[in-house]
């Protein structure tokens, strides 16, 4: 049983663990170990259909050290216009770049990867490769950092919670694109091709916009969708000055709704009309929002989808039968089920991030995860105690329901009002590129009164939204 030593042992060298990794090495003179079960850094994207993307721009996403893509904006497809979106084949390129050009060079980081972390006692870790089942022991003179609390589920990974009969053809979306061309091998059976979508989040929109565009006709698509989910408007989320009034004028509409709202139904309406959510059945009022974001073209593509089932989750999928909680549905014996009902995000309860001899990075500002991690490294690095750390790092818990989404905007908000009023901190996100709209706000030059007379209104909406959130917490009578 062999023996190493490092100051920090990060588990996970996912998103959360390479942003976290990329600001300690920045940040302190720290040795540190990521270990991984997986052969290749990149976490949950090792698994990823061919055809995923960002959500948001890829400037949002990342390590610190290192921008992700070039700056550009789409010039085709559904997010014409605005900023690019990284694809999961761009993504894994990246995070190998941040593996073997960043943190392998300095000297500083070692990976180990197809490794079992097996436990963690009195500063010890266990690990077990997973080629040879030879164990390691780790002796971690600082802290363990458990980079595991936002890790996904992902349909290639995780089986279906439903029965399927003998005969059912269904695959994940990885499998999506061989299968479709198999089905359509002749010009009849390209004719004949049917499909139906299982799941509600954003694999599933992906999914419908991806066979859409495939040039699948609508009336061959079925879609299941358990719960009807609230989207943020990509427009609102682009960095650039050009897009100022989009992002810092739709966070003034944002706030402004979230002060005015008298409850939650009605906030989220407000902030449809304002432009800030979309929804895709205009009918049907959304009882989800999980900080899924698309762009309108891909709700307006998505909407051309009629035959969508609203009878809760399948429960079993016959030959020519759908059986699902609240009813059945006759189905054509060739139809081919796409399995996208895997939680994107597993519900853990919230923790505090700085623990004695352990650091559980979480959520600091809803939605960005790498943002967060690379907060909770540079905290961790400069100041002084756990006590301190955590006062400036109070974990935003992911929303579980639409009065979710006030929580975690009035946790990020409270996170932020700390930051601003630490110079030091405030100053190193002013720096930080994965804090987009933070530089955006900080380069406005004086004479632009158009743009400071936004960024005046934006505080003090803000302070009314804070003032009338736990308002909007109450439960209802």
């Amino acid at each position: 049983m062999a023996s190493l030593d490092t100051d920090y042992l990060i588990v996970g060298a996912g998103a959360t663990g390479l942003a976290f990794a990329d600001t300690l090495l920045a940040d302190s003179d720290a040795h540190i170990t990521l270990v991984d079960r997986r052969d290749q850094p990149g976490g949950h994207w090792n698994g990823a259909y061919p055809f995923v993307r960002l959500h948001q721009p890829s400037a949002f996403y990342g390590v610190n050290s290192l921008p992700l893509g070039t700056g550009r904006k789409d010039t085709s497809g559904h997010n014409a216009g605005l900023y690019e979106l990284a694809s999961g084949t761009e993504v894994m390129a990246y995070f190998q770049q941040v593996m073997s050009q960043r943190l392998l060079a300095s000297g500083r980081v070692r990976f180990l990867n197809l490794t079992e972390f097996m436990g963690f006692e009195s500063g010890t870790a266990t690990t077990r490769a997973g080629l040879n089942g030879a164990q390691h022991h780790i002796t971690v003179r600082q802290k363990l950092v458990d980079a595991r609390h936002f890790s996904p589920n992902i349909p290639a990974t995780h089986p279906p919670q439903f029965k399927v009969g003998a005969g059912v053809r269904w695959v994940t979306p990885t499998g999506l694109a061989s299968a479709a061309l198999a089905s359509r091998a002749s010009p009849e059976a390209a004719h004949a091709a049917r499909y139906c979508i299982l799941g509600a989040g954003k694999t599933a929109m992906d999914v419908g916009v991806w066979l859409l565009e495939s040039g699948v006709a609508p009336d061959s698509i079925h879609w299941v969708v358990p719960r009807d989910s609230w989207l943020i408007n990509r427009r609102t989320t682009q960095p650039g000055m050009a897009f100022f009034e989009d992002a810092i004028g739709g966070q003034v509409k944002a706030m402004q709704a979230m002060a005015e709202a008298t409850n939650v139904d009605d906030l989220f309406e407000r902030l449809e009309a304002a432009g800030q959510m979309l929804r895709i059945d205009r009918n049907t009022r959304p009882t989800m929002f999980h900080y899924a974001t698309m762009s309108e073209g891909e709700v307006a593509l998505l909407r051309r989808i009629q035959q969508v089932i609203r009878l809760g989750r399948v429960t079993a999928i016959e030959p020519e039968l759908l059986v699902l909680q609240q009813g059945r549905v006759a189905m054509h014996p060739d139809t081919l089920y796409i399995h996208c009902t895997a939680s994107a995000v597993r519900p853990r309860a919230s923790e505090p991030i700085f623990q004695p001899g352990k650091v559980v990075p979480q959520l600091v500002r809803a939605p960005l995860v790498t943002f967060s991690a690379a907060v909770c490294a540079h905290v961790e690095a400069t100041y002084p105690d756990d006590a301190s750390k955590n006062h400036l790092c109070t974990p935003v818990p992911f929303p579980k329901g639409l009065a979710g989404y006030v929580r975690s905007t009035q946790v990020s908000m409270l996170n932020q009002v700390r930051w601003n009023q630490d110079k030091a901190l405030r100053s190193w996100m002013r720096d930080s590129r994965l804090d987009g709209f933070g530089q955006l706000t900080a380069s406005v030059p004086p004479t632009d009164t158009d743009k400071l007379a936004l960024l005046a209104a934006l505080r003090e909406q803000a302070a009314a939204a804070m003032a009338n959130a736990p308002k909007l917490l109450e439960p209802t009578p």
